[in-house]
């Protein structure tokens, strides 16, 4: 095998594919990881590491109302926001320079460039060279989505990548979006003191998870005064030199128009998969993800596909999870088909957080099942109360036949968290039993958690 012949080429070099070229490595396999841009990808460089960062900073400064009850009181005059952002910058240089260190220890070789697949087993970088793979694994993530009539123009429309670029904030914004990214830009802008209006067509903020858990959200939103505008839509835009008025309409026809001096679009992601070569062997897009089968591998046998661009949910931890299963698969070993969607964890850093896995309670009976939910509220655990963090619920939601969780949602602090418990157990094939008599510490949050398995059993103690 020449310096340009691997067992694996992988494009990208994101969460995805940084972890399977060193997972390829760890099976006795060579990798070559090739990058346009920064190793880590959008989640290190432009995207969840960063983004944390930001959250992380924010919660201190407003953490400053808390040592006012104290007696001290805070002089902030001094408060400049471009060294929250320089912060978070240097935070995620450190973290792309990690991951550069692991390809090396790994022995994974890193090749700068925009790459495109010319052959089943070939790629071809804008430098010229050209590098042979075995098998190929497309790990070229996703871009934010446009909306038409709210282009992005870096100034006044912005996407989530210019949200993280923010040297000054506005005074004013408007969030086109209330998914996760949508809620924690607002949970950021909102404590630094931006006058924050969130718009989303759907009936409730973080459509996808459960309505009663993002409830206990929306409250602390609406107390902090961030303005929500469910089942709305932004129907026009008037960009001005440094505003803009965006004209709100609601499901009942009310119109309204909001100035601000920024809008920021994050109604999702569009997955990376133009101008890589798919054509050059067949590979057809559907809504523009790669559709692939088990293993992740695509029509073509020695091509496979993870993270973004395929039709599974948009996570850092999915791809990296993917891409393991594919790798694995590439080596030989009998990993799981696919990753199974009711097993993954789903994270919103806001305040309060909110996480959960598997089904909701009307997902479960939609498909039939004979469900029901038990719930366990913050307020009534010793711990909650004693930090003050007493807005949150734990929520399992299981089989009453069988006893089997088929998910659960978690609003309150930490539960991005504990919610890794209750997966545990179900992975593990565990029932709420088992988590009910465990002993837990106390005090702890993790105690809701044991709270909420005995309420599936009857026989809640403090509530």
């Amino acid at each position: 095998m020449n310096q340009n012949e691997y067992d694996v080429v992988i494009i990208g070099a994101g969460p995805g594919g940084y972890v399977t070229a060193i997972r390829a490595v760890q099976l006795g396999l060579s990798a070559c990881v090739i990058e346009k841009d920064r190793p880590g990808g959008v989640c290190l460089n432009i995207g969840c590491i960063p983004s944390k960062a930001l959250i992380h900073q924010a919660e201190i400064f407003s953490a400053a109302a808390g040592l006012e009850e104290m007696g001290i009181i805070l002089d902030t005059s001094g408060f400049k926001y471009e060294t929250v952002f320089q912060k978070s910058r240097k935070i995620a240089d450190t973290l792309s320079k990690g991951v550069q260190f692991l390809l090396k220890k790994n022995k994974v070789e890193l090749v700068e460039g925009t790459a495109k697949i010319v052959g089943e087993n070939e790629v071809e970088i804008d430098s010229g060279k050209k590098v042979r793979g075995k098998q190929i694994i497309v790990a070229t993530g996703s871009s934010p989505r446009q909306v038409p009539g709210f282009e992005f123009d870096g100034k006044i429309v912005l996407s989530s990548d210019h949200a993280l670029m923010l040297e000054e904030l506005p005074k004013r914004i408007l969030i086109l979006g209330g998914g996760a990214i949508g809620c924690e830009f607002a949970h950021i802008m909102n404590s630094f003191g931006v006058e924050v209006t969130i718009v989303e067509m759907l009936d409730h903020l973080l459509p996808n998870e459960d309505e009663e858990t993002v409830k206990i959200l929306a409250r602390s939103f609406k107390k902090r005064k961030i303005k929500l505008l469910t089942s709305a839509k932004a129907t026009a835009l008037e960009k001005n030199e440094d505003s803009a008025v965006v004209t709100v309409e609601d499901r009942k026809g009310k119109i309204q128009e909001i100035e601000v001096d920024k809008v920021l679009v994050v109604v999702g992601r569009d997955p990376n998969t133009k101008g890589i070569g798919l054509e050059n062997v067949g590979i057809n897009t559907d809504r523009g993800f790669i559709p692939v089968g088990d293993y992740y591998r695509t029509s073509v046998d020695t091509i496979f596909a993870i993270g973004d661009v395929v039709a599974s949910p948009q996570l850092a931890h999915v791809a990296s999870a993917e891409g393991e299963i594919a790798v694995e698969h590439i080596a030989g070993k009998n990993p799981e088909k696919k990753v199974n969607p009711n097993l993954i964890p789903g994270a919103v850093y806001t305040e309060p957080q909110v996480a959960s896995f598997g089904l909701t309670l009307p997902k479960a009976q939609e498909q039939g099942q004979p469900a029901a939910a038990a719930s366990f509220p913050y307020r009534a655990a010793g711990k909650a109360v004693a930090i003050g963090q007493i807005e949150g619920q734990v929520k399992i939601v299981y089989n009453t036949e069988t006893k089997e969780m088929l998910g659960a949602q978690i609003a309150g602090a930490d539960a991005t968290e504990l919610i890794h418990e209750i997966l545990l157990a179900k992975k593990a094939e565990l029932l709420p039993e088992d988590i009910a008599t465990m002993i837990h510490a106390h005090p702890t949050l993790s105690e809701t958690i044991m709270e909420a398995a005995r309420a599936v059993e009857g026989w809640m103690i403090h509530a």
